[in-house]
């Protein structure tokens, strides 16, 4: 599969360059890569908002465009809509899916409890912390129980502490009910926390793709003592900044 944007033009670029990737079903896997390398062009892909110049997409064999019930996505920053409550931003991703309105009401406080907002169910985002908002739309995301969530650097701007704590509660999450990711990041220790499989974009292809060879659960405690975990961290920033010409590995998101 590959990608360029204003294609046919003295501007087009090439973002993406034959690759080759199959995601199974459950797995989380981390893209990671400098900023423009097509992380969120492969994550726009898989959504069905971009097509591919060349090659194909699937999701469970189908066409990104008829796999949206399938599919959830969290953006860096939380989108929330400013006039609804938090419970509410939660519901409206259920009552766009036509689920019923008492339905909604159980999940959206199900999935605020969840993320640790029990008592702010009825707050305005505007009354919100930044990491507060976050979890919010953690809790947007989750609630629809799609087959398949892309994250696209979700929690990047927020304080190294509360990013932290919205990792582990995220996980959390995942491990209550686990289904496929595709998580954007720039953070390579953020990666080894919290992947099944990190691949790394360099120039538009797969530099460089891993199994995180750790159990879970994990701490950050732990795992700074495993001669792997520091092995790993140096083989993936090699990957980033490497000079020789990227290995094309093994998209579809089966």
């Amino acid at each position: 599969m590959t990608h360029a944007f204003n294609r046919g033009t003295k501007h087009e670029k090439l973002v993406l360059r034959n690759l080759d990737l199959s995601i199974p079903q459950g797995q989380f896997v981390c893209l990671v890569g400098e900023t423009g390398c097509g992380k969120t062009t492969l994550l726009n892909m898989v959504a069905g908002l971009v097509h591919p110049t060349s090659g194909q997409v699937t999701v469970f064999d189908k066409d990104p465009g008829l796999a949206q019930r399938e599919l959830s996505y969290m953006f860096a920053r939380d989108a929330l809509m400013p006039w609804r409550t938090a419970r509410k931003n939660v519901e409206l991703a259920l009552e766009v899916r036509g689920v019923a309105k008492d339905e909604r009401a159980r999940i959206a406080e199900e999935q605020l409890n969840l993320v640790g907002l029990s008592s702010n169910l009825d707050f305005y985002p505007g009354q919100l912390s930044q990491g507060m908002r976050q979890r919010v739309a953690l809790a947007r995301t989750w609630a629809v129980a799609a087959e398949v969530t892309l994250m696209d650097e979700p929690f990047a701007a927020l304080d190294a502490q509360t990013r932290w704590r919205l990792e582990q509660e995220f996980i959390s999450l995942w491990q209550l009910s686990p289904r496929t990711v595709l998580f954007v990041t720039h953070d390579l220790i953020e990666s080894i926390v919290v992947a099944d499989r990190i691949i790394v974009l360099r120039e538009g292809q797969i530099a460089l793709d891993r199994m995180v060879p750790f159990e879970r659960p994990r701490t950050m405690e732990e795992l700074t003592l495993d001669h792997r975990f520091h092995d790993l961290h140096t083989e993936l920033r090699d990957a980033l900044v490497g000079s020789s010409s990227p290995a094309v590995h093994n998209l579809g998101a089966h």
